[in-house]
């Protein structure tokens, strides 16, 4: 199952590229806010894993956040503290003054859109969300694929074909993988060489670990978001 957000982005973006009744314009509904929308439904879910009713509260608060503006703040929902992802509510918090440049979107976009938002915040939909991961086996595979084959760069079909196979080897056996395909060329490998894909592997075990953790990627995700305001 994609994750509800490539759903929602999916949605949006036929919205938005159609013009449904007026949706995309300037003001309105663009790429840059469906992708504001997209983001902060991501962080929702991360920041809230084995947690439903928060998880739907703080989904619901995003969207709020998203079409607020300098006209209409809409942040009561969103989580409050110095350490919330809301700038609103981090300028609270500290006792300052928010200012907000956006203009927010005009209600009768708001209501257009809502529908389709409201539809990902179904509790049978984000209970398959409470481990809190967004990445599948498919994309993982092809992120292996595009270290071996960069996308930008055109290859034939013969360096295509061997570059997928070693992404096939790397991501179900790892560098010790490659020990077999040396040794079925007829190439002996020293001792130092088996021991640098042990190492290889290990490394690459513990980074994938580090990555995948809720708290590593809620924190990625904050920082970009934190800086986009």
């Amino acid at each position: 199952m994609a994750a509800p957000w490539a759903q929602f982005l999916k949605r949006l973006r036929v919205s938005y590229l159609h013009r449904q009744k007026g949706l995309g314009s300037k003001g309105k509904l663009t790429d840059k806010l469906i992708d504001k929308l997209q983001n902060y439904y991501g962080i929702a879910i991360r920041s809230n894993i084995g947690n439903l009713q928060n998880m739907q509260s703080t989904v619901i608060a995003a969207f709020y956040h998203c079409c607020s503006g300098k006209n209409k703040q809409m942040h009561k929902q969103c989580p409050k503290g110095g350490d919330s992802w809301c700038k609103y509510q981090r300028a609270v918090h500290e006792g300052k003054v928010f200012v907000d440049k956006s203009p927010g979107l005009p209600n009768d976009i708001i209501n257009s859109i809502k529908t389709t938002y409201m539809s990902l915040c179904d509790s049978n939909l984000l209970s398959k969300c409470l481990h809190g991961k967004t990445q599948n086996n498919n994309e993982s595979f092809n992120n292996v694929i595009w270290t071996i084959l960069p996308k930008e760069t055109f290859v034939e079909m013969q360096s295509l074909t061997l570059g997928v196979n070693i992404a096939v080897l790397l991501f179900n056996s790892g560098y010790l993988g490659l020990l077999d395909v040396f040794k079925n060329l007829g190439v002996s490998l020293g001792q130092e060489t088996v021991k640098n894909f042990s190492l290889m592997n290990s490394e690459r075990v513990k980074s994938a670990k580090r990555h995948s953790l809720p708290t590593s990627k809620f924190s990625r995700k904050k920082k970009g978001i934190c800086q986009k305001g």
